[in-house]
């Protein structure tokens, strides 16, 4: 793989304290060594389909789009994966390379708690020790995430400070890391961070798009019209849009929380309505949290920033960020699960309600792949308080 600098166009980089820059750069040195390596490949191949599951489907959802009347939708089925969303496929690769780093202790930052979920199941499978951070609000709502993580064998640490959700947890593990990066392998969710984080992310979450790109081919015999995916930090997004990105004939649109409304100050969508700025130690697109109060329905969109790679598609004009409200959002989760008998997470909602939007506008025979990135399950419990609420 070609050496990379670590900006996307004017985004990204490493922002970081002197203390960290060290670690990062050690980081950086093996995945360089490891990511064309035939054995590390030839291992993460056997786990991403003996232990994950892929290659997952491709789906035509039929009875969706008869009701929407309009393109053909079809699902990538990341929720289908072990552990029930996209995130195993990133844990996974990052796992192995901390098996090469010899650390055997793993911290994470998780905020709907799939991504914790996925750093506690590849420690167990490894024998690592783990530690995740997890906002308490996030923790209130995501009980059962919570529950199995520590099933798992996981060290759940609550984090209050601010509004105690998925910043703030990144915040703790950023750290934790600082401290003790020596012994401790910070094996972190999404395409955000300092540089090599997006990178590394983005690569593990290729997978995707790769297997989307080869699937549509299969059943359609060319390639799809648009695809769309949710974006918080954005890590399954880039993870289906990265493959597509020379192919100028598809059109890619991201969908970010809109909360209650982009005219409210309930929201978190930081690519339509955030200011370039310095975020976790990268440059992005980010909201200016002394003006806006970050909300979704969906906690793994709680965030106040954007990978950098989705800033430079924004910036270059290669893909359309829209929005979608919590509302919108739990619409989408009711139609789908009860038109296709698939629960969909709240965050994959945000881009299955632009998909059923978008489909409906357009002529039959164009085709949209929309990344359905999680499993519901858990989110069951929160929607059951909020329609006993009603």
């Amino acid at each position: 793989m070609e050496r990379f600098n670590g900006y996307f166009g004017e985004f990204g980089g490493a922002y970081v304290p002197e203390g960290l820059q060290k670690a990062l750069k050690d980081l950086e040195e093996i995945f360089y060594k490891y990511i064309d390596d035939e054995d590390f490949i030839n291992e993460l191949n056997y786990y991403s389909k003996q232990y994950v599951g892929r290659e997952n489907p491709l789906y035509f959802a039929r009875r969706l789009t008869e009701y929407v009347g309009g393109a053909k939708i079809y699902l990538k089925r990341e929720d289908i994966n072990h552990t029930g969303s996209h995130k195993i496929n990133n844990a996974l690769g990052q796992a192995l390379l901390a098996k090469r780093s010899d650390k055997k202790r793993i911290i994470a930052e998780t905020g709907a708690g799939q991504h914790g979920v996925a750093t506690a199941t590849v420690c167990a499978l490894f024998g690592m020790d783990c530690t995740v951070y997890m906002g308490a609000v996030d923790m209130k709502r995501q009980e059962h995430n919570v529950f199995r993580m520590k099933l798992l064998g996981a060290k759940v640490v609550p984090v209050t400070e601010g509004n105690a959700t998925l910043k703030e947890a990144v915040d703790k593990a950023l750290e934790d890391y600082i401290e003790n990066y020596n012994d401790t392998f910070y094996l972190l969710g999404s395409a955000v961070g300092p540089h090599p984080y997006p990178m590394i992310v983005r690569e593990f979450q290729s997978i995707i798009g790769k297997e989307a790109k080869r699937q549509i081919l299969e059943q359609e015999g060319r390639l799809p019209d648009y695809i769309i995916a949710c974006v918080g930090g954005g890590s399954n997004a880039i993870g289906l849009f990265h493959p597509f990105v020379e192919d100028k004939e598809v059109k890619i649109i991201g969908v970010e929380p809109g909360g209650k409304g982009l005219d409210s100050k309930h929201h978190a969508a930081a690519i339509s309505k955030g200011e370039e700025g310095i975020l976790h130690g990268f440059k992005s697109y980010a909201l200016d949290e002394s003006k806006y109060s970050i909300h979704s329905i969906a906690a793994g969109l709680d965030y106040p920033g954007v990978g950098p790679e989705h800033s430079y598609y924004k910036a270059t004009g290669r893909a359309d960020y829209v929005s979608i409200t919590d509302e919108e959002a739990l619409e989408a989760f009711y139609k789908l699960t009860k038109l296709e008998g698939i629960i969909p997470a709240l965050e994959s909602s945000h881009a299955l309600a632009y998909g059923m939007k978008l489909a409906s506008s357009l002529p039959k025979d164009n085709i949209i792949i929309v990344n359905l990135s999680g499993r519901g399950d858990k989110d069951v419990n929160q929607i059951m308080e909020m329609e006993n609420n009603i």
